[in-house]
């Protein structure tokens, strides 16, 4: 889980992003759009910057807060890639960092 600064927020994000790109073998360019989203208590920057960091300049990035439900895991960034491919779904690889593991333990790799 980041902490709620810009540093820590970017960091997360790139960490995420470049493990998924690396467990599914996309290249870049084959990426049509990235929506991420944060729990509301992660507001110090957007998680968009980590992907313009990372030169993803013509990728369409959307940024979003979760919903705000009692007891959910805090401090949650999440992220939804948008990737033109002949895969299958269920040869897709989620990835689950840090304190989101929990999440789906019964998929998680990492």
């Amino acid at each position: 889980m980041p902490d709620n600064t810009k540093e820590a927020i970017i960091a997360a994000s790139k960490e995420l992003l470049q493990k998924v790109i690396e467990v599914n073998g996309v290249e870049v360019n084959s990426i049509a759009g990235v929506i991420f989203t944060t729990t509301p208590d992660l507001n110090a920057e957007f998680p968009a910057v980590a992907a313009r960091e990372l030169g993803w300049s013509q990728v369409a990035l959307l940024c979003g807060h979760e919903m705000d439900v009692p007891g959910s895991l805090p401090q949650c960034l999440r992220v939804l890639i948008l990737v033109n491919t002949e895969k299958r779904a269920e040869d897709i690889v989620h990835v689950y960092l840090g304190g989101a593991k929990q999440l789906r333990a019964e998929i998680n790799k990492f």
